[in-house]
């Protein structure tokens, strides 16, 4: 508040001034206690993990070392979100651009290539540029800094096709378009974010269907053709799984151990049912499925109450949202980077910057 040479308040001033943070401070009341839900669920994800691998030849380890990422990359984001919320969020993406795109090899025809190994992960990982360009560009002052970091976004999404991925540059697209609307859901927030995780259902629903066989011939077999008869079988099998043993599953990493319907390539993540929410109910059982739908439902929650402007929250949650709907159709989660990145994007849209955003 601004103080008069006197020391009393200056009216006039400060009644704006106080009108204009009054719906800061009432967008998140109980931050504290939705920084501790979240600490509640990674706490349950990791204790679950254990016992999902407990007296089986089982290795927890892969979803300890997810979650480890998802909260370093959270924290790393709180902070710098909060320090620099524009330079932070735009050198990201434009760190993910050049490991893309600088290896000489990235863009040719071989599967090893940098900096993941695997073109739908480097595709998603795109994803998570483009949201955080976006949201860069949101809390960046000056419509031609805007302008040039919104470009960037849209280059991340035409580079993910340029990788071969259809869907992580239809998701890349719809970030875009999704921050552009944004700035017309400025008094709809809860609506927007409720939007989104009706998107990520719908995926995971869908998904489940083609699993079990429970949509129409035709529609079967469409989706079948678009995502491979081999995947459609790792997903039968997932289900198989998840139904012979619904309390833990078979134990964290042991798809490839219980599968008989293991392709004989060896791409990667051919060991797993390429899909995060049945590889989940598969390994962990239903408790495990829970948890991972609680841990996307309170990075909405946490969206929702946080201090950082409409757009800057919907832009990232359509990002997050993007790649949890290439995850219900691929193992894009089984990289430690991508969970951290995603963590880091979560981090930056729920910080509160020491600065006022335009």
């Amino acid at each position: 508040m601004d103080m008069t040479a006197g020391g009393a308040p200056d009216a006039a001033p400060a009644g704006r001034q106080d009108t204009a943070a009054a719906p800061l401070r009432a967008a998140r009341p109980h931050g504290a206690a939705t920084d501790a839900a979240g600490i509640a669920v990674m706490a349950c994800c990791a204790v679950w993990a254990l016992v999902a691998a407990t007296g089986r030849p089982a290795r927890p380890e892969g979803t300890l070392l997810a979650l480890l990422a998802v909260a370093a990359g959270y924290a790393a984001g709180r902070i710098l979100g909060a320090l620099l919320p524009v330079l932070a969020p735009a050198v990201a993406a434009l760190a993910v651009l050049a490991l893309v795109l600088v290896p000489p090899t990235r863009l040719s025809a071989r599967p090893d290539a940098p900096p993941l190994g695997y073109a739908n992960a480097d595709a998603a990982l795109l994803v998570l540029a483009a949201g955080a360009a976006c949201c860069a560009a949101w809390a960046c002052p000056g419509r031609v800094r805007r302008a040039g970091l919104r470009v960037v976004g849209a280059g991340a999404a035409v580079t993910a096709l340029a990788l071969g991925s259809a869907a992580a540059f239809a998701a890349g697209v719809a970030v875009v378009l999704c921050s552009l609307a944004a700035d017309l859901m400025r008094a709809h927030r809860l609506l927007g974010l409720a939007g989104l995780a009706l998107a990520v259902t719908l995926a995971a629903g869908t998904s489940y269907a083609v699993a079990v066989n429970a949509l129409p011939a035709g529609l079967t077999e469409s989706l079948t053709g678009q995502l491979t008869q081999p995947r459609v079988q790792l997903w039968h099998q997932a289900v198989t799984l998840a139904e012979h043993h619904p309390l833990r599953g078979v134990g964290p990493e042991r798809f490839a151990d219980e599968s008989s319907a293991l392709p004989a390539s060896g791409a990667p993540g051919a060991g797993s049912p390429q899909s995060a929410p049945l590889q989940v109910a598969a390994e962990q059982g239903l408790p495990g499925v829970a948890l991972l739908a609680a841990a996307y439902t309170w990075v909405l929650c946490a969206l929702w109450r946080s201090s950082r402007s409409t757009p800057v929250v919907l832009t990232a949650g359509a990002a997050l949202t993007g790649l949890a709907m290439l995850a219900t159709v691929d193992h894009v989660l089984s990289y430690p980077v991508i969970t951290a990145g995603a963590g880091f994007l979560a981090g930056v849209a729920t910080a509160q910057p020491l600065s006022t955003e335009p």
